[in-house]
């Protein structure tokens, strides 16, 4: 759960970001925001699940 809240919130910023400096909008945002949702409502949603969770093992294993 705590992979989930800090991944949703690294996004929110990432998106904040990106709307404020004109790279993204506010369409393609929600675009993207409900494709998610989607997503989230499918069967592919536990792979991709494990599949970040397996990345953030990765990435939590690296010593710098």
């Amino acid at each position: 759960m705590a992979i989930s809240i800090s991944l949703v919130l690294l996004l929110l910023i990432l998106a904040v970001i990106y709307l404020r400096n004109g790279g993204l909008k506010l369409s393609h945002a929600l675009v993207c925001a409900m494709l998610g949702f989607f997503l989230a409502g499918t069967s592919m949603a536990p792979t991709i699940q494990d599949g970040l969770a397996a990345t953030a093992d990765v990435v939590s294993s690296l010593n710098p």
